[in-house]
């Protein structure tokens, strides 16, 4: 699946980097959000 600049992000959930509880996507509605992916960061998630 692949988006195009200004298309609406799909809803998903993750692990919380506190590893306490996850966090979804659509619960941040209407705040800034900035998704970054460091490939080959060797981290958990």
């Amino acid at each position: 699946m692949s988006l195009q600049v200004g298309q609406e992000a799909p809803d998903f959930t993750l692990p919380s980097h506190l590893g306490k509880k996850e966090v979804t996507l659509g619960d941040l509605r209407g705040k800034n959000v900035i998704l970054a992916f460091f490939p080959l960061a060797w981290t958990p998630v």
